[in-house]
């Protein structure tokens, strides 16, 4: 039995990363800067979800809404989304963490699309964290395109009306195999889900916090399990 103290880890916890503009404009720096160190957060956070016994940790990094903000925002961010792959990759490699990328792949540049599939492939027998970066990614869009694979298979004929069930459709997302979110937390105290994981977060608990990104640590997220520990989750699907 645990101990009365000994917090309960969710398996997967999902962060949407919220704030890396507005902390980068308090310190009078350049956005840009925000989302550079936002990125070295997402690595102390990776070891340390790890470390807590969390096995599934999920990132919304880039959304299909972000291709609206300014030009030169959107091309400093895809190239530190080239170089964070590189960065990941060596951490893959030192945490073993599996990494997998969901989302519209089909919509990055094909330079980036290669170094992901280099990823994914050579951690995908990785025993450690988890690990899923969302990018070009939009609950809507996965959902559309689920849906756009289901009729597929069906005019192939591989598909009957029957056939499709709640475990089928989330066989047909961008999250097949990866179990649902326990814990979602968003960053810089925006309290909305901005359409992420729309399927997968039915049942999953909801954490604010007012802290921007760049500043979340350790004890942040300690801080984020501790809540969620409180939660009373009596409902068929923990």
């Amino acid at each position: 039995m645990a101990e009365k103290n000994e917090l309960v880890m969710p398996r997967h916890v999902a962060i949407i990363l919220d704030g890396n503009g507005r902390w980068a404009k308090s310190k009078g720096m350049p956005r840009n800067y925000g989302h550079v160190q936002g990125a070295k957060a997402v690595e102390v956070i990776c070891e340390e979800a790890w470390r807590m016994g969390i096995q599934y940790l999920t990132v919304y990094a880039f959304s299909t809404e972000n291709w609206n903000r300014p030009k030169d925002e959107v091309d400093a961010l895809m190239k530190l989304l080239r170089n964070y792959m590189k960065t990941c990759l060596a951490t893959a490699r030192k945490n073993h963490m599996c990494v997998r990328v969901i989302g519209d792949k089909t919509g990055l540049d094909e330079d980036i699309r290669n170094r992901i599939a280099q990823l994914e492939e050579s951690t995908k027998d990785n025993d450690g964290l988890h690990f899923q970066i969302a990018l070009n990614y939009g609950g809507r869009d996965e959902i559309i395109r689920a849906v756009r694979e289901t009729v597929r298979r069906a005019k192939a004929g591989g598909v009957s009306e029957q056939d499709v069930t709640e475990d089928y459709f989330s066989d047909v997302l961008d999250t097949h195999g990866i179990p649902e979110p326990d814990l979602l937390i968003r960053t810089c105290n925006e309290q909305r889900i901005s359409n992420f994981l729309l399927w997968q977060l039915a049942y999953t608990e909801f954490y604010f916090t007012p802290v921007a990104w760049p500043d979340f640590s350790k004890e942040e997220l300690v801080k984020a399990v501790e809540a969620y520990n409180h939660r009373d989750r009596r409902y068929g699907r923990i």
